[in-house]
């Protein structure tokens, strides 16, 4: 079935190979808008793995044709709703896949920022106990001093009759 052949040589041809081909199917497809031509376009559009691959576009073909199951053969219907369901599958992956990454991008970022409010916190705590080591060896010294003047008076009171 040419078809089934199209859907596994455009992923696996090289860029130039898969650009023909998938140019090929849509030429066809807008130049002789067959039944056939476009369900070729569409399943070249479903077609994971190469850089033509549109879901969103698939989708939307697929169901147009699907929309008039009688214009299809057995065999082109079923094909067609099988790509389909696969293209919404994907579809749903891939918007949960963004989800899930926005969602994390969103979980690093708050924690970033209770981690910065945390050292910021910290850096805080530590200036405000730099400050009171600082006090306490001002009132240390003062201390000494004053135990130094003390010591000196009595030496001095003690040599003096």
């Amino acid at each position: 079935m040419p078809l089934l052949t199209l859907m596994s040589s455009l992923p696996q041809g090289d860029p130039a190979r898969q650009a023909e081909l998938f140019q090929s199917a849509k030429d066809a497809a807008d130049l002789t808008p067959t039944t056939s031509n476009r369900l070729k376009y569409a399943l070249a559009l479903a077609t994971p793995g190469f850089s033509g691959s549109d879901p969103v576009a698939a989708q939307r073909q697929l169901s147009e044709l699907l929309a008039r199951p009688e214009t299809l053969l057995p065999a082109e219907r079923l094909l067609a709703l099988v790509q389909l369901k696969e293209v919404e599958q994907r579809l749903i992956l891939q918007a949960e896949n963004t989800r899930m990454r926005d969602e994390a991008s969103h979980d690093s970022h708050d924690k970033l920022q209770a981690i910065n409010k945390r050292l910021a916190a910290e850096s805080d705590e530590n200036a405000r106990l730099r400050k009171a080591l600082e006090e306490a060896r001002a009132k240390l010294e003062a201390v000494t001093h004053i135990e130094r003047s003390i010591n000196d008076r009595g030496t001095s009171g003690a040599r003096t009759p």
